[in-house]
């Protein structure tokens, strides 16, 4: 899935899990994947310390949802999950990561979020599209000025500033988020698995929140996401 050339993305999305890109835009991705264009993911962990599954099976369930998301290229840095401290060696991949495919546009978890690992991706993600333009930072690799950076929701739903409406592929998004089975419908012995707040009703509680952030403006279903400076949409 990361065999796209380097330099041909439009829209970037920065997770700190896998999982989180679909549970907060997944819908987004989906619409733009099949509008023609390129999206890819980098998640920054493998979601090592995850209560349950192992990273084997969490990447075997990323490569799935991959697919049925349409995605260009999908990386995974391999920071530390509940490692993200933020320092200067993870911000320069994130950068990296940022030169390498050179979007338009990059998207990041929004900065209020239960899950420090969110938090911490949000604040890395700004600070990489920040240095990724300047040319004295890392000069071996040519800067790249990003046009737009968005935050999109994980665990909360915030007052979005833009709206995408996600309607006619909120299943596609629904069927990504099903292929991580080992997080959200994990199966065997007790012994093999604990419950944890994603194996409940998470699914549902997705749902409803994509019809609740439609409803004002009479979407049955939209994800929202709050931008960093002013939203220019006649390019989105």
């Amino acid at each position: 899935m990361n065999a796209v050339q380097p330099g041909t993305l439009d829209m970037l999305v920065f997770a700190a899990h896998p999982d989180d890109a679909e549970i907060g835009m997944g819908g987004t991705i989906v619409k733009h994947a099949q509008a023609g264009r390129s999206v890819g993911i980098v998640d920054l962990t493998y979601a090592e310390m995850s209560s349950n599954g192992n990273v084997e099976t969490r990447q075997r369930e990323a490569e799935q949802a991959g697919q049925i998301l349409g995605l260009a290229a999908r990386d995974n840095l391999g920071l530390p999950d509940r490692g993200l401290s933020g320092n200067s060696e993870q911000l320069a991949a994130m950068v990296a990561s940022i030169r390498k495919y050179r979007p338009r546009i990059v998207f990041a978890p929004y900065i209020i979020d239960r899950h420090p690992d969110h938090i911490a991706c949000s604040r890395l993600a700004e600070e990489a599209v920040f240095n990724a333009k300047l040319r004295k930072y890392a000069p071996e690799l040519p800067a790249w000025t990003v046009d737009q950076l968005y935050f999109y929701f994980i665990n909360d739903a915030h007052t979005p500033q833009l709206l995408i409406d996600i309607s006619d592929v909120q299943e596609t998004k629904m069927a990504a988020l099903r292929a991580y089975r080992s997080q959200f419908t994990p199966e065997g012995n007790e012994a093999d698995w604990v419950e944890t707040p994603l194996t409940g009703a998470y699914l549902d509680n997705i749902v409803a929140r994509d019809r609740l952030l439609g409803q004002p403006r009479k979407l049955q279903y939209a994800e929202g996401f709050i931008a960093k400076g002013p939203i220019a949409l006649e390019r989105f």
